[in-house]
């Protein structure tokens, strides 16, 4: 913010006709001097909305930023971007022989894999997008200090690349479903939205954890567990008809548990829990506009933490 103040003046350019020696010429003086303007830049005040116009403005370097991220994600490796599809295989292996022997009942008699990767892709997006984000501000301290750019990219960044990789990951699932013979529901064409919520409720956690994070380092300790703890009550690997009705709505105070079982339903047309799913996707968005707002809130002191 840019206004006129007394108290702290910033001094004015020399004018163009200074003298040789480089001292600039005395200020006019008489009835008719005009005296120079006083500016005083401060940081804005109180709780801070996004700056749309900003973020238009700087929208090419999102775009670098995530560009550049998924180009790197995988770079000198063997399997290049095969990782975003073996990690979901892989859990969905173990998940399955888990399942297999603790006798849980799929509903509409699917198939276990076809069961368990539905879920496992949002849960892997989220699982992998909130971590980096929260941790995004940390990684790139050089970028922070150095340069200004509306610094709500560098989460958004982070997150926003494993989203790629969720959609290469469903393009395996599709070939799993032709192998069952299951036909996708016509609800399909809501994942869109699906994978937009799981983006949001990722950066939701994510971008109020990168910002505590920065100026209490003890958070990125706690990030993983809170991961594990919120793999355990996201409904992956056990429908959520298993649980009594009472439970919903507390479960539901996890973003992912309705938003997971909305994958299902989309997909192989499972019930939808409209309650849970409502409760998750609001919670998301509630936490995600406010933890939008404690970033810009707190974002003129980051450097000052370095």
């Amino acid at each position: 913010m840019i206004e006129t103040d007394e108290t702290l003046a910033i001094p004015s350019q020399p004018r163009s006709d200074a003298r040789i020696q480089g001292s600039p010429r005395p200020a006019p003086s008489g009835p008719d001097a005009v005296e120079p303007p006083e500016l005083v830049i401060r940081p804005a005040s109180g709780w801070m909305a996004i700056n749309w116009g900003e973020m238009y403005e700087y929208r090419e370097l999102l775009a670098f930023l995530i560009w550049r991220d998924i180009s790197v994600r995988y770079k000198q490796t063997i399997l290049g971007s095969a990782w975003a599809i073996l990690q979901p295989l892989i859990m969905v292996a173990i998940f399955s022989f888990m399942m297999r022997y603790a006798n849980i009942k799929v509903p509409m008699d699917l198939p276990l894999i076809v069961f368990v990767f539905a879920a496992l892709i949002p849960w892997t997006m989220f699982a992998q997008g909130m971590p980096a984000a929260a941790n995004s501000l940390i990684q790139s301290l050089h970028m922070v200090t150095k340069v200004y750019f509306p610094r709500l990219f560098l989460p958004i960044t982070a997150a926003a690349v494993f989203v790629v990789d969720g959609a290469l990951a469903f393009l395996v699932y599709g070939v799993i479903l032709f192998c069952y013979g299951i036909t996708p529901q016509w609800t399909i064409v809501f994942l869109p939205l699906l994978f937009l919520l799981t983006l949001i409720a990722s950066l939701s956690i994510g971008v109020l954890l990168a910002g505590l994070t920065l100026f209490y380092r003890d958070f990125k300790h706690i990030v993983p567990f809170l991961v594990q703890i919120l793999m355990y009550v996201s409904g992956i690997f056990f429908p959520i008809s298993m649980i009594p009705e009472k439970y919903h709505a507390l479960l539901s105070l996890n973003p992912m548990f309705g938003i997971i079982d909305a994958y299902r339903a989309a997909i192989l047309g499972t019930p939808m829990y409209w309650n849970c799913f409502l409760i998750s996707s609001s919670v998301a968005i509630g936490l995600f506009v406010f933890s939008i707002y404690y970033f810009r809130r707190t974002e003129r002191l980051f450097a000052d933490y370095v």
